[in-house]
């Protein structure tokens, strides 16, 4: 076993392998068209590498390593033999083996799965410890003596969990546990759903499976592609430098909002719209306001060739229109089917009489069908279909009569081109997108915060992963919109993926214990059956204080918090953030990368150092779901929560046992 400085010297060694790395990628930018491969293939290499390139110098003193595993001479495939674990493959110089191993690969996995119970022919794990870009320290697991330290008894380990949370999110390739691990390297084709308490690491989880994914399935991803769907565009932002920091900078990121976004929004539903819109059964009210547009031939078909016409009988048509809607095409295949099928009845009409139908006469005769379609089957637009649902609501479908009062616009648009949309209607005229003609798929769909989708917004999604898998990640205690999941068994069904396994993360290793168990104490009053969270961190502190004037209070926690190293965020009700945040202002303290004001609705998903949860009460009373909101706000915190109310706290925080200042 090598001692520090031998490993200090491999890290140098490293480093020689990743400047060679991009050197390479510089010279297959110029010259892609003369590697082994055609010049397209050549020129995303070179992309690809660049990106990396690029990547890599900003952050030059990077550990090139975190791991390293020693396989006893019993190892059935590397006898004898050591690998460093890394976040990417450097390979060695003239064909030597490689110098760091990439942590998806499948010799890595015992980094992440051997233990003392099951060594899996590791002798020794081995842990590093940085200090910027200085190899300061190692730890050593001898597996083949049955030594398996526990998570807390790693000081490396516990620190990089425990660092200072300031930017954005950070990979998590160094402490992945292995109950994560096996969520990671899932199966391409298998859909997992992981519930998962704040802090388990469930995003990260579902980030590092993408990567994982592309690791492994690259040739069969690079088709469809993987994309990752997330609530709000703070998320996306906090979480925007993961993937690229794991080799893959090609991930689509995006809200469902953005994906759906064919329309502008002009518009603002109140609750009892929205709800209804949002609701499954407007997928069946969009259906057959669609097909309520197919009719019925009225006679017998003349079809123009040049001077001569082609005769299709009343019957053969309606025989053709009504077999086309028993093949459930989409709307617009369908209607083209309805074309393919009259032209081949012309055609054999006109070989009949000893006429060639090639590709010219097809296509003339196609375009005399056009008018009996536009009259049948016509074309239509999403915009079109919703526009007079939203005007006239059909009185026959599953809806109730207030219902279709709800959604009717008070003062319809003269014509669909000036309607204005809402967030709602994105949804809806997805839905009838997706009737019309079947949107492109993707290979793989990660959805982080799914308990909140709504059931229409669930089909959008099932649409784009149909022939793929999915990776959904949620909390149920979570949910705080009005159509918040209460089964993840539902939510699965309404993707598309009901045979999916449903796994629990239940230990957070990054919110701390005193943190965990107030916000635990929410549980039973949410309207959710999931289990508690533990945490194995000792080291949070939490403080619940009364002040007789919010506002000053929480500058004061503010300034104090600011003393300590770390991201602040003050969370608050949406309607007193504006003032909080002037109010910080006027106290001196600059809002920047350091400390934040956060409305409540903003805060899911994010983690600071220290959080500033400002007037429970007003949380809860904001929203009908307000306990699940102020469960989420509460479980921000990764060091340090202050709880400042003027205030009393709502009655399931209130408890003598719990530290006041």
């Amino acid at each position: 076993m090598e001692g520090l400085d031998e490993e200090r010297r491999h890290a140098e060694r490293c480093r020689d392998g990743l400047r060679r790395m991009l050197d390479a990628a510089r010279d297959n930018v110029i010259t892609g068209e003369t590697v082994a491969a055609d010049r397209y293939s050549a020129e995303r290499l070179g992309r690809h590498l660049k990106s990396l390139a690029k990547e890599l110098s900003e952050e030059p003193d990077g550990p090139p390593f975190f791991g390293r595993l020693d396989f006893g001479r019993d190892s059935a495939d590397h006898a004898g033999r050591a690998y460093h674990i890394g976040r990417r493959h450097i390979p060695g110089e003239h064909g030597a083996p490689p110098l760091v191993v990439d942590w998806r690969a499948p010799v890595s996995r015992a980094f992440y799965r051997a233990g003392a119970r099951d060594p899996q022919g590791v002798a020794v794990r081995r842990r590093f410890g940085w200090s910027g870009g200085t190899l300061t320290s190692y730890e050593d697991e001898r597996l083949e003596l049955g030594e398996q330290g526990e998570q807390g008894d790693s000081r490396i380990l516990a620190a990089e969990i425990e660092r200072p949370r300031v930017g954005p999110m950070r990979d998590i390739v160094a402490t992945i546990q292995p109950e994560q691990d096996d969520l990671v390297r899932a199966e391409l084709a298998e859909s997992v759903c992981v519930q998962g308490a704040p802090g388990t690491g469930k995003t990260a989880v579902g980030l590092h499976r993408a990567a994982y994914l592309l690791y492994a399935h690259r040739q069969r991803l690079d088709r469809g592609g993987v994309l990752v769907l997330g609530p709000n565009p703070a998320f996306l932002g906090y979480i925007a430098a993961v993937l690229p920091a794991l080799g893959e900078a090609g991930v689509a990121q995006t809200t469902l909002e953005r994906l759906l976004a064919t329309a502008p929004v002009r518009a603002t539903d109140d609750p009892a719209a929205e709800a209804v819109k949002h609701d499954v059964r407007m997928a069946e009210v969009l259906r057959r306001a669609l097909y309520a547009r197919v009719g019925e031939p009225d006679g017998p078909l003349a079809v123009p060739d040049g001077s001569y016409r082609w005769r299709v009988g009343e019957d053969e048509l309606r025989d053709i229109v009504t077999g086309t809607l028993r093949d459930d095409l989409p709307y617009l295949t369908g209607r083209e089917r309805v074309r393919a099928r009259v032209v081949e009845l012309v055609r054999r009409q006109a070989e009949a009489r000893g006429q060639a139908a090639n590709a010219a006469w097809v296509r003339r005769i196609g375009r005399g069908v056009t008018p009996f379609l536009d009259a049948v089957w016509p074309a239509v637009r999403p915009e079109e279909v919703l526009c007079a649902v939203l005007t006239r609501p059909p009185g026959d479908g599953p809806l109730t009569e207030e219902e279709r009062r709800a959604i009717t616009w008070a003062r319809p648009p003269r014509t669909y081109r000036t309607a204005a949309w809402s967030r709602a209607d994105l949804v809806l005229l997805d839905e009838v997108a997706g009737l019309l003609e079947r949107p492109a798929g993707y290979g793989h769909v990660i959805v982080d915060e799914a308990q909140d989708l709504s059931p229409m917004e669930c089909r959008a999604v099932a649409r784009r992963s149909e022939h793929g898998s999915l990776t959904v990640l949620g909390d149920l205690a979570q949910g705080t919109t009005p159509w918040a999941a209460r089964s993840w068994a539902e939510v699965m069904a309404a993707l598309g993926k009901p045979e999916a396994r449903v796994v629990a993360l239940t230990t957070g290793f990054r919110v701390p214990a005193t943190v965990v168990e107030l916000a635990n104490r929410l549980l039973t009053a949410l309207d959710a059956d999931v289990p508690e969270t533990r945490s194995y961190r000792r080291d949070g502190r939490l403080r619940l204080i009364r002040v007789p004037g919010l506002e000053r209070g929480v500058v004061a926690a503010a300034r104090e918090a600011l003393t300590f190293e770390g991201s602040v965020g003050v969370i608050a009700a949406d309607d007193h953030a504006e003032a909080l945040r002037a109010a910080l202002w006027d106290g001196g303290l600059d809002l920047g990368e350091r400390l934040s004001v956060l409305p409540a609705s903003l805060a899911k998903g994010l983690e600071f150092d220290h959080v500033v949860v400002a007037e429970p009460a007003a949380i809860v009373e904001a929203e009908r779901r307000g306990l699940n909101r102020l469960y989420v706000a509460l479980t921000r915190a990764v060091s340090r929560l202050d709880v400042v109310h003027a205030r009393p706290l709502p009655a399931q925080l209130e408890a003598s046992d719990l530290a006041r200042t």
